[in-house]
């Protein structure tokens, strides 16, 4: 039973629902039907007693107004039906209408148990043997087609959840064992038969929120996901700068604790712990200078990809600065003299804490709406009352603006998380930005390659494109049903845009890994090469790395000599330079997927390879795995 979740009204979860949608069975708690079972029965002896009830004993939508009559308008017109059964059959085979290519699986099976589970809170009216025939289609692995287009998000998701219970009762179409074929033959493949609707269960099954949170529920699950791997990204591109570490340390965030830049500046820390490239002197990170024939001593040369260069910063140029000339050796290489970095590197905390707060406050709003009743009207068959009315009450439950306006924030966040993303990427890519890497991250020392330069062109425009998709469609209502349902809340079209748009910034993240992999690379071994001269060479040797020399008769040479080999020194006395422990797993990661990129090659493989590490989480286990 381990792959078995139980469904009771109150208890399900996001966790839980993702489990449904990737396969696990449902069972149904028999205290809940208990109650399911007493809200049918209730029904029953209304519809016995001829009371009027919206959508048992009359029409639906703006159709309210006409009463279900003792017999049918035209005698003769026998349909081998009741009135009461026709009017639930009809609501199901006209609603649905919905257009555009399916679903994928996982979305419509989380839809099934969200309306399963919605129906076991026993205000609904739905038999009990109705709801078990659901149970039952769900746990066969029938996958009703439902395409994507046509909610308006109130009266719920009528038209795509219509698909669902149109292959309920034998009709429509539905996937079974990988195959697309008419609802009938698929529940006839499984062993099962089609139901005949009763009392107001067409109306509870299509009239609820199913969709929306069903695609709400997976999209923040691959949200939560990809943040993780945001960090990650970001962490990567860090070391490769050999970023400054006080922007996110505790003490700072406390000053202005929201939640989620609080968790991220933590999960940076933890990525980084163990770096030797973050807050190193800006003094010894050497800046690229392209490989030459005599760049190197050795064999080992013909291996490398780069050479590497300082200026010396000479006693006119220090004056005002000697304090700081004290503390520093007086060289620059890669890094720049300032104690912070750009806000792309020093601001993730800030960006992708806001990120995660938005998530969490849609999570919030799913969290509630997992356990909801959203159909209408309400049974509420223990309630003392006068009249039924004061029973079965008529609301707007299905109403969907609490989970459209929350993936509305989601939906504008996302762009935010990618565009912080692709300025990374920008940054490593470009020499005036780079902190001394190669331009386009390439030796190219013949002039002939363009390294990672379009790259950053592909994040651009998917950059691009999720800003023009992140309008939200939950300002722009349209009235249906002749204004009778006058305002609803377009939050189908939200929740699905959210779910699509996580594909895409999963494209970016991958981008950013793969070239922050590159330039780590570059910034790892440029160091190393570093250290390993300063251990093998005299000051003399290892000033020809050095611009600015004074001339060797030049009275400075002493202190020049001197300086230059305090530096050596240093590099020497240094610990191996490597990224931090996490950093390093999720490195090797990538280059299982992405080889280091010494000379110009076709990217597309390695692109697409980078795009499904990230889809398929290798990446981000690999550093939780660390």
């Amino acid at each position: 039973m381990s792959n078995t979740i139980l469904l009771d009204g109150h208890s399900l979860d996001r966790a839980a629902l993702v489990k449904i949608a990737n396969g696990a069975q449902v069972e149904l708690d028999t205290e809940a039907l208990k109650r399911v079972e007493r809200a049918a029965a209730f029904l029953s002896e209304q519809v016995a007693r001829e009371e009027p009830i919206y959508g048992v004993s009359t029409g639906f939508g703006s159709n309210a107004d006409k009463l279900l009559g003792g017999r049918r308008a035209r005698d003769g017109q026998d349909a081998g039906e009741s009135l009461h059964e026709e009017l639930q059959r009809n609501l199901i085979v006209t609603h649905a209408v919905c257009v555009g290519e399916p679903f994928a699986p996982d979305v419509v099976r989380a839809m099934l148990g969200i309306r399963i589970n919605t129906l076991l809170r026993g205000h609904s009216g739905i038999r009990v043997e109705t709801l078990q025939a659901l149970a039952a289609m769900l746990n066969a692995g029938i996958v009703p087609v439902v395409p994507q287009l046509g909610s308006v998000g109130a009266s719920g998701d009528l038209a795509p959840l219509s698909h669902l219970a149109i292959v309920l009762i034998g009709g429509g179409e539905a996937f079974y064992q990988d195959e697309r074929m008419p609802g009938g033959e698929a529940l006839s493949r499984a062993g099962l038969e089609p139901v005949t609707l009763s009392h107001k269960e067409g109306l509870a099954l299509n009239n609820g929120t199913a969709q929306m949170l069903a695609t709400g529920v997976l999209a923040l699950h691959r949200l939560e996901e990809l943040l993780d791997t945001a960090d990650l990204a970001a962490a990567m591109t860090i070391d490769a700068f050999a970023g400054r570490m006080g922007a996110f340390a505790p003490e700072v965030h406390a000053l202005r604790p929201h939640p989620g830049q609080i968790l991220t500046a933590e999960n940076l820390r933890r990525l980084l712990a163990g770096s030797t490239l973050s807050d190193i002197p800006y003094h010894l990170v050497p800046r690229f200078k392209s490989w030459q024939s005599d760049s190197w001593a050795g064999e080992d040369s013909k291996n490398l990809s780069f050479d590497i260069s300082w200026d010396w910063v000479s006693d006119t140029q220090r004056h005002g600065r000697e304090k700081f000339y004290q503390r520093f050796k007086p060289f620059r290489g890669g890094k720049k003299h300032q104690p912070q970095d750009s806000y792309s590197l020093r601001c993730v905390p800030q960006v992708h804490g806001a990120v995660r707060d938005a998530v969490a406050q849609a999570a919030r709003v799913l969290d509630i709406e997992l356990n909801a009743v959203t159909d209408n009207p309400l049974v509420f068959p223990y309630a003392k009352a006068e009249h039924v009315e004061q029973q079965v009450i008529s609301a707007g439950h299905f109403h969907g603006m609490p989970l459209a306006l929350a993936m509305s924030y989601v939906k504008a966040a996302i762009p935010v998380l990618a565009s912080i993303s692709e300025r990374r990427l920008n940054k490593l890519v470009d020499p005036a930005t780079n902190d001394g890497l190669p331009a386009f991250l390439i030796g190219n020392e013949d002039g002939t390659e363009s390294g990672y330069m379009i790259v950053q062109y592909t994040a651009a425009a998917i950059v691009n494109d999720l800003a023009s998709r992140a309008m939200p469609t939950s300002v722009y209502s349209i009235p249906t049903s002749a204004n009778a349902e006058d305002h609803v809340s377009m939050g189908a079209n939200e929740a699905r845009h959210v779910l699509a748009m996580t594909a895409d910034l999963a494209k970016v993240l991958g981008l950013e890994l793969a070239t922050a992999a590159q330039a780590l690379d570059f910034r790892r071994d440029m160091l190393n090469a570093a250290k390993a001269l300063a251990r093998d060479a005299d000051a003399e040797a290892f000033a020809t790395k050095v611009n600015g020399a004074p001339l060797t008769d030049a009275p400075n040479r002493a202190q020049f000599l001197d300086e230059v080999d305090g530096m050596r020194r240093e590099l020497v006395d240094a610990n191996s330079f490597h990224p931090g422990r996490i950093v390093s797993a999720a490195h090797a990661e990538v280059r299982k997927h992405v080889a280091f990129m010494g000379r110009d090659r076709a990217l597309d493989d390695d692109v697409a390879a980078a795009v499904r590490m990230v889809e398929s989480g290798a990446v981000l286990a690999a550093s939780r795995s660390a």
